[in-house]
């Protein structure tokens, strides 16, 4: 039986291919007081009802939260910020997905500030470098570079997509190719990233 998290990554390839833009709400109160501007009272209770109902969503459910939050924008970051730290990994992928849908570069700065579990691996570390490369911060990109060597295919498709996105190469690497075709084509990968990883234009 598949883990929650694996029921949850494919669908959230989903969410962050779409291209996001911030909807009609018109609910948006322009007196910002805090570092985001802030929900309008009706926003901020269908915001607070929608994480409550996040971790019980599943599927196309889930989808359809992540993207609406997506839409919503600013106005739920503090929320988003908040359920990216839940114990549950899906529950914080999910919110990770939605801020990464965003495109908004001033989110880095938080996610960077949020102590995160010091493993390497995990699937909520590679949905965090995910999310960053997303908004524009390469630093995480060496640990999905490493995602292409993750057994499950559905991972490596997920980490070349978001490699692919950014850097608009391949090195033709297939996440059903064999061993040794995707073992040559990670090589091509660390080499270029070990030439670039210093780049003073790239983000810190």
């Amino acid at each position: 039986m598949l883990r929650p998290i694996q029921r949850l990554l494919p669908f959230c390839l989903l969410a962050l291919a779409s291209c996001v833009t911030v909807g009609d709400k018109p609910a948006a109160n322009k007196a910002n007081m805090g570092p985001w501007i802030q929900a309008s009272p009706s926003l901020k209770i269908e915001i607070e009802e929608s994480a409550k109902r996040l971790p019980w969503t599943h599927g196309i459910e889930r989808v359809e939260l992540i993207q609406w939050f997506a839409q919503v924008g600013e106005p739920s970051y503090e929320t988003l910020l908040e359920l990216v730290k839940d114990p549950r990994e899906d529950v914080a992928c999910a919110a990770l997905a939605a801020l990464g849908a965003t495109r908004d570069g001033r989110l880095v700065d938080s996610l960077r500030a949020i102590p995160w579990p010091e493993v390497d691996n995990s699937d909520l570390a590679l949905e965090r470098a995910r999310t960053l490369l997303k908004l524009g911060d390469w630093s995480m990109l060496g640990q999905l570079i490493a995602g292409l060597e993750d057994e499950r295919v559905y991972v490596r498709g997920l980490c070349i997509k978001a490699l692919n996105e950014a850097t608009h190469e391949s090195f033709e690497f297939d996440p059903k190719g064999t061993v040794e075709a995707r073992a040559a084509s990670v090589q091509s990968w660390d080499a270029w990233w070990s030439q670039r990883k210093a780049d003073p234009m790239r983000r810190k």
